[in-house]
């Protein structure tokens, strides 16, 4: 299958004389500064992590904190967001999809239904006009790619245009609870920084506790996520191997594999959008292929598309030396 048949189908009828809009106005003034705000803040947190640490320690409360969040935003991404709502690459009750759609959220990447508008308009039009996020949106000349990594990475974010959800994610529109979530994703956002504030003041009963357990587990856990998030739109559609066929320069970069949770297997995935695993080939760890396999196990999740070897070697680059 290719990524052309994996975005949701265009509107039809006699409503519709065509295709719709790419994308549907702009982000108003206020969205565009909150836009500003939860990327910057976390960045900064970033920056000042390892002064932070070595000035005033980092306690294993902090680190249990950020670790259980990044996880649980993290998988709600990869195996939520990515997997189950963009490509459909399983089934799911109602439970396990409510769930995913908000662990997604505390990411703060945005709603489920943006984040999914994003993706399947970037697969439609991988590395080709129209793509939200290509590295190769100037050129190829060295100062062009290094152009394009800056918006790749994050600079596509601050484009007031957004993608017009009516073409790209009807599908979910139609899906009311989802639509109720996707409404209260603030409360998600508030939720994501509050929360782990509160139990780092629980755990250490301290107020101090509180504080870094906002810092570490709210901030800097979000703004590292936010850069390996980032890293597959940019470094894995500039380095890497690419071992099946894609109409892009999508590439598997194994160095990210564990921190993406198996996201940075991107040669594989866009060669073969809709598998549930994207770490097809032996040695290639995917923990969010191995979620899915639990879900599966326990009855959560059904109808899961798995490799097989007909897949694989109608993908595979016959003459690849890996």
């Amino acid at each position: 299958m290719t990524a052309a048949t994996d975005v949701a189908p265009e509107a039809s009828g006699a409503e519709s004389a065509g295709p719709k809009p790419l994308t549907a106005g702009d982000r108003p003034r206020l969205a565009q500064f909150l836009v500003y705000v939860f990327v910057l803040v976390p960045c900064v947190a970033l920056v000042a992590a390892v002064p932070f640490a070595w000035g005033w320690g980092l306690g294993w409360v902090d680190v249990g904190l950020a670790a259980f969040f990044y996880v649980f935003s993290g998988l709600g991404v990869t195996v939520g967001f990515h997997r189950l709502f963009t490509h459909g690459s399983f089934k799911s009750n109602w439970p396990v999809r409510a769930t995913l759609a908000i662990a997604g959220m505390t990411s703060l990447q945005g709603p489920v239904i943006t984040w999914v508008a994003d993706h399947r308009r970037h697969h439609a039009y991988s590395d080709r006009e129209g793509d939200p996020h290509s590295p190769w949106r100037f050129g190829s000349t060295p100062g062009a790619l290094a152009k394009g990594f800056w918006h790749a990475h994050m600079g596509w974010l601050f484009d007031r245009s957004m993608t017009n959800e009516e073409r790209f994610a009807p599908d979910l529109h139609k899906e009311e609870r989802l639509v109720r979530l996707n409404k209260l994703f603030p409360l998600w956002t508030l939720l994501s920084l509050v929360l782990p504030a509160v139990l780092g003041g629980l755990l250490t009963w301290s107020w101090w506790g509180a504080l870094t357990g906002f810092f570490w587990a709210g901030l800097v856990r979000a703004s590292l996520l936010h850069h390996i998030t980032w890293s597959v739109n940019s470094i894995c559609h500039m380095i890497g191997e690419r071992p099946f066929k894609s109409r892009d320069k999508a590439s598997n970069f194994w160095p990210l594999a564990i921190v993406s949770f198996g996201e940075s297997w991107h040669n594989s995935h866009h060669a073969d959008p809709t598998c549930a695993r994207h770490g097809v080939l032996r040695g290639q760890l995917d923990i969010s292929a191995r979620v899915i396999w639990f879900f599966e196990k326990v009855g959560w999740a059904w109808k899961v598309r798995w490799p097989n070897d007909k897949r694989l070697a109608r993908i595979a680059v016959t003459d690849y030396k890996g």
